[in-house]
């Protein structure tokens, strides 16, 4: 699975997984530091299936793989990739978005959040279980 954040290697990425965050919530994902504007790209191939953006999450894709097994979510984009659609099909390393720092990331540490989602026979990414993404992008575990 390729790094989302272009120039970034897997020896810069910090686990943050499960990391507290404010209101008693865990930090179901990682998020890569880069500064604002750098590319972010597909890990893999697939569909976007929604772009959206939150009070949290600000500017964010959802993409399914074409198994519809997995979820990768990328959030507090400054932008979308020209042209990015939903239903659109995408390929591993197409540039969808751009790091920044929208919803409620700190305008001071612009940074890609990125989480992992297993999802149910019903397809919801709202109720599929978090997987940590460190090890998967680290090389340490693949995905089955």
């Amino acid at each position: 699975m390729l790094i989302p954040v272009q120039g970034i290697s897997a020896s810069q990425l910090q686990d943050t997984f499960t990391d507290a965050r404010s209101e008693g919530r865990v930090h179901d994902a990682i998020d890569i530091l880069a500064p604002t504007g750098t590319p972010v790209v597909a890990v893999a191939d697939g569909t976007v299936e929604k772009l959206f953006t939150s009070d949290r999450g600000g500017l964010t894709v959802y993409q399914f793989e074409p198994g519809g097994k997995y979820c990768y979510y990328y959030a507090h984009l400054e932008r979308y990739a020209e042209g990015l659609a939903e239903k659109q099909s995408i390929k591993r390393g197409q540039v969808i978005g751009y790091v920044g720092s929208t919803g409620n990331a700190n305008p001071a540490a612009p940074h890609l959040h990125f989480e992992i989602h297993r999802l149910g026979p019903e397809k919801q990414w709202w109720k599929g279980d978090a997987l940590n993404p460190y090890p998967v992008l680290h090389g340490d575990q693949m995905l089955q």
